[in-house]
């Protein structure tokens, strides 16, 4: 069932992290500097892909417990803060846009869709991304998550944009990779797209009853 009905949209909300691009290697490498500076053991790649996908601080307290077994408040505070210093300073060293990204925003931009990054994460390294990648000029805005009190899955930063640059919900379609874009979306009373390649915490995507899956977001356009 085509849900998503982008040629009708007026709006696009994209998540940045899984959905637009692969930014787990960059997360891996901050998240063992990190854990070097807190003299803890290091983590792989294929694990930090599994954690991540529902914020810094998750990402933070499934590691903690990985390595130690319990989550001590203090110590997740001290990583958390150093793995923001250390990511934050150098978001973008090898991540990519996943497949099909630039073709389905070039089309976006060819059809005047006004498109918005909306992510959790922080906006600065969440714009460092955007400019580094070239894809600055395809967004009206990214949309961080320390612009609103709330965050996904509160569906604050959706209804922004729905007052922004909206007529009405049904012009806006969300894409995302995680249960908290689809609870945003539900929340906010807009449709909601997902991508079964992304990070979802380690979660089956499925779980969570999104309206529609794809693979590649050119499917939305084929």
């Amino acid at each position: 069932m085509n849900i998503a009905n982008v040629a009708q949209r007026e709006v696009l909300l994209f998540d940045l992290d899984g959905t637009l691009v692969d930014s787990a290697t960059d997360l891996h490498r901050a998240m063992n500097m990190s854990l070097n500076a807190l003299q803890l053991p290091t983590v792989t790649e294929s694990q930090v892909r599994v954690w991540v996908g529902k914020g810094t601080a998750l990402f933070c307290q499934s590691t903690l417990q990985h390595l130690t077994g319990k989550v001590d408040p203090a110590q997740q505070q001290q990583l958390l803060e150093t793995f923001l210093k250390i990511y934050n300073a150098d978001p973008c060293v090898e991540t990519q846009p996943f497949d099909g990204i630039l073709e389905f925003l070039e089309w976006g931009l060819a059809q005047k869709k006004t498109m918005i990054c909306v992510t959790n994460k922080p906006e600065a390294p969440a714009r460092a991304i955007v400019d580094h990648l070239g894809m600055n000029h395809y967004f009206a805005d990214v949309i961080g998550g320390d612009r609103f009190e709330e965050r996904k899955p509160h569906p604050r930063q959706l209804l922004h944009c729905v007052e922004q640059y909206a007529q009405s919900k049904d012009q806006v379609l969300m894409i995302g990779d995680s249960s908290n874009d689809v609870e945003a979306a539900r929340r906010a009373g807009i449709d909601c797209v997902v991508v079964s390649y992304g990070y979802n915490h380690g979660e089956n995507i499925l779980d969570c009853q999104p309206q529609q899956v794809v693979d590649n977001l050119c499917e939305l356009i084929g």
